[in-house]
């Protein structure tokens, strides 16, 4: 029906909202209707809690006995620090149940469809079922491979160039991209850079634009030497803002414990060979901290690392209308493709301008 189709937008604009400040848990919308009008509505609150049918249902009162409760996936069945939603929605007399996906966490997985119809609720499962994907991409990727959803942001120039042959770099895109470049960062539980970055443009990855400045993620450095500057904006700012930076394990100790009494927090991962790190075991230690959604922002060594191993989901490039030229500094290292069938594939999704700037993201096609 074309006013389900209308109300479930509602609920997954209400999703959206959630995105970057609820790991572990999935971004949730819900909108509780009853004779045509909006009588609750909610979506997952910081930190997870609570739930987004929760919230809906405690604003709609007793108003949600008789009404159709519209949620972006499926309602929990499972105790865990909050009682399950499919009992809160039977318990508040809800008559019919609009939801866009399952939910594959396997301590629900259909269990909260079979709770609600065997409670007499009509349930109905698909509408709006590839945005409530989308939305939720990152949990879905740490549920089936223990790691964070990556999304690759890149600002380059026509030529992909990074910045010039000297380094410099700010600034190729223009204010416009730059503000959506923030918004890209308030969606996202975590922001990871590589060292080379931070020594070169010392940046304190916070989200500034109006009403984001309490939305910034964890800040999240790859610095297998721990090279990291006690001076930079990062390490100043740890005490603040979580700071994490990814080490091997045979690093200096005295150098972790300075970080550490500055409020950075060290995190030993393995290396794949001699002073590398192993990116996939990286990935894995975030996952097993609750990430679901990492934004990477460079530098290129990093991107072709990932790239490598083919765990980049998503790509966001920003291309600014000038060209730099073979000497500047490339979007992404050298990670060894020969022939054309190795190159990563990837599938445009989204195309929007911003001022001259053009920002396209991409999805992994395989």
């Amino acid at each position: 029906m074309d006013s389900d189709r209308e109300w479930m937008e509602r609920a997954l604009a209400l999703a959206y909202r959630g995105l970057g400040q609820v790991w572990p848990n999935p971004s949730v919308g819900a909108v509780v209707v009853r004779d045509g009008r909006v009588v609750g509505e909610g979506w997952t609150r910081k930190g997870g809690r609570p739930h987004a049918e929760t919230v809906a249902l405690d604003a709609a009162g007793g108003a949600a006995r008789g009404a159709t409760l519209f949620v972006t996936l499926e309602p929990c069945a499972h105790h865990g620090k909050t009682p399950p939603c499919a009992d809160a929605v039977i318990s508040a007399g809800i008559a019919r149940v609009v939801a866009s996906i399952e939910d594959p966490d396997p301590r629900v997985s259909g269990q909260g469809f079979a709770r609600l119809r065997e409670a007499g609720i009509a349930v109905e499962v698909g509408a709006g079922a590839a945005a409530a994907r989308e939305i939720n991409l990152g949990f879905f990727t740490r549920l089936a491979e223990g790691r964070p959803m990556v999304t690759v942001k890149l600002a380059t120039s026509l030529d992909g160039r990074l910045a010039t042959h000297t380094g410099e770099s700010q600034w190729i895109s223009g204010e416009a991209a730059r503000q959506e470049g923030h918004r890209l960062r308030a969606d996202h539980d975590a922001i990871m850079v590589g060292v080379g970055t931070v020594l070169a443009d010392d940046p304190s990855l916070t989200c500034r634009f109006p009403g984001s400045e309490d939305r910034t993620p964890v800040r999240i450095v790859v610095d297998s030497r721990l090279r990291l500057p006690l001076t930079s904006k990062l390490v100043i700012g740890a005490r603040t803002i979580p700071t994490w930076v990814l080490a091997l394990a045979d690093t200096d100790s005295l150098r972790c414990r300075a970080l550490a009494d500055l409020g950075v927090e060290v995190l030993e991962i393995p290396s794949e060979e001699v002073g590398r790190p192993d990116i996939r075991q990286a990935l894995r230690l975030l996952g097993e901290r609750g990430l679901t959604r990492l934004l990477v922002e460079g530098g290129g060594r990093l991107v072709a690392s990932l790239l490598a191993v083919a765990v980049v989901d998503r790509l966001v490039w920003f291309r600014a209308p000038i060209v730099i030229g073979g000497d500047g500094i490339p979007a992404s290292a050298a990670f060894g493709v020969d022939r054309l069938a190795q190159a990563p594939r990837w599938r445009r999704i989204g195309t929007v301008e911003l001022g001259d700037d053009v920002m396209e993201t991409y999805a992994r096609t395989a």
